[in-house]
């Protein structure tokens, strides 16, 4: 049976990501843009996940604006963007009102493709997204976060996708974020999930562990009919398997991919120039390439082991990253056992920080650990005892509801906010996500502009009215 294979590539987003802490300027995209779009990739990743906040606290650049221009030069691929289904591109759940209008001018922007994930894998989280992905035409994708534990069985993600299909998705990532997967795992999965459901389903693995590659080749001889790669400069060690690589691999066979290697070869050049720039400014940390077997041990994400030994180093505690390691796993268990992803992977791991430097479990909890007890981030894959929940939140009434039913609607609220620096329909959205971030970033573009202080700001609406 021949089956052609279809490539997402990652290098507009998750690679760097994954490598660079998501530093890569539009301006360093542009003038490659023309030829990834002559490439027939199924779709280029290029926005969400931690582009948007990026983009806004670090590199003085609009999201909507990076979008509108990736739409603008590459008017023949499809774009793809990576959702956190109700904490939508933030940190918090946020209002129905505010998710399905950050969908609709995400599609508006230029978005073909919304990968949609729960860090809990909470279908209750997710079924708002996957409307108004599909209300405003867009592809929706759901994502079911890979991970392991005692729950974690092939059965446990069969169900999972049922639920996922029967909300109305139109296709699955599997989404190992943590490089977790095995080859064997991988077949045994995508086999199972393929039986269980009839949608496409994509499998998007890092090569932290130094096995993606493998599972990516074990998964499409087991019915995959999607994987996610990236140009190989900008690929390995936390980032993705070579595309180069992959496209070679499926040559020929019943599963080619039909994309020209010399054109991905021209490409790779342009790619070989920005690492070497990477490299040089330190952006670029060679162990970020390397394989790192830790990932199986810990279950930790590549990203989240920098930020764990990056909170010692600050505390003067580097040479305690092992017993944090350690302490990953049991905070983990005492939690209910969530996929490590982000948030989860954020307020696990700066939860095992704090066991570790003040020596004592918990006698320190962070408001965000308190929040995922007590079910503000939704239902753990498995129960939290009652009495370790009790010894974290006290008397404090656990939700058991989908939490965004407790949210009144918002978007009106914060368009009050922020209505004095709003230039365009879309800011209300980036102030939603990143209150403090946006209004810096909106003062920075009103002085660019109008030469005018933040005290003066309101002016700029006068003169660009929305």
């Amino acid at each position: 049976m021949t089956k052609k294979i279809g490539i997402t590539e990652t290098v507009l987003r998750d690679a760097h990501q994954s490598l660079i802490a998501t530093r890569m300027p539009i301006g360093d995209m542009t003038p490659i843009l023309g030829k990834l779009d002559q490439v027939g990739f199924h779709s280029l990743e290029c926005w969400g996940g931690a582009t948007f906040d990026a983009c806004l606290r670090f590199l003085d650049e609009d999201p909507w604006d990076r979008l509108r221009t990736i739409r603008k030069m590459c008017p023949n691929t499809k774009l793809q963007m990576l959702f956190r289904g109700q904490n939508m591109l933030g940190y918090r759940h946020y209002a129905d009102d505010v998710l399905e209008y950050f969908v609709q001018r995400s599609v508006a922007n230029g978005i073909d493709i919304i990968r949609i994930f729960d860090a809990l894998n909470d279908i209750k989280n997710l079924k708002v997204a996957i409307k108004a992905a599909k209300k405003e035409g867009a592809h929706a994708q759901v994502a079911i976060c890979y991970t392991t534990g005692p729950v974690f069985t092939t059965d446990y993600y069969v169900e999972y996708a049922k639920r996922i299909a029967d909300a109305g998705a139109d296709s699955i990532c599997i989404k190992d974020m943590a490089a977790l997967l095995t080859p064997y795992a991988t077949s045994e999965l995508v086999t199972a999930l393929k039986k269980a459901v009839d949608l496409p389903i994509q499998l998007h693995t890092h090569y932290t562990s130094g096995l993606a590659s493998m599972c990516l080749l074990k998964g499409i001889e087991a019915g995959a009919d999607l994987i996610d790669t990236a140009m190989s400069p900008l690929a390995l060690g936390t980032s993705h398997a070579p595309t180069e690589s992959m496209v070679a691999a499926l040559q020929g066979t019943p599963y080619d991919t039909g994309l020209d290697l010399k054109l991905l070869n021209e490409i790779r050049e342009y790619f070989m120039g920005l690492r070497k720039k990477y490299f040089e400014s330190g952006l670029l940390d060679q162990s970020m390439l390397a394989t790192n077997t830790k990932a199986l041990v810990y279950q930790v994400p590549g990203g989240m082991l920098s930020n764990l030994l990056s909170q010692l180093k600050q505390a003067g505690k580097a040479d305690r990253m092992d017993e944090v390691l350690q302490e990953v796993p049991r905070v983990r268990k005492d939690a209910g056992y969530p996929p490590l992803v982000t948030p989860t992977s954020q307020i696990v791991g700066a939860q095992a920080v704090f066991n570790v430097i003040t020596g004592q479990r918990y006698r320190m909890c962070t408001r965000e650990f308190k929040d995922l007890i007590a079910g503000k981030y939704g239902t753990t894959p498995v129960p939290i005892d009652d009495a370790f929940a009790k010894s974290i939140i006290g008397d404090r009434e656990r939700i058991t509801c989908r939490p965004a039913d407790l949210l009144k609607p918002e978007l009106e609220t914060l368009r009050q906010e922020c209505a004095q620096w709003m230039e365009q329909e879309e800011d209300v959205l980036s102030y939603a996500q990143f209150p403090q971030v946006a209004k810096e970033f909106f003062q920075k573009r009103a002085e660019k502009k109008y030469g005018i202080d933040a005290a003066h700001a309101n002016t700029a609406q006068q003169i660009h009215p929305v």
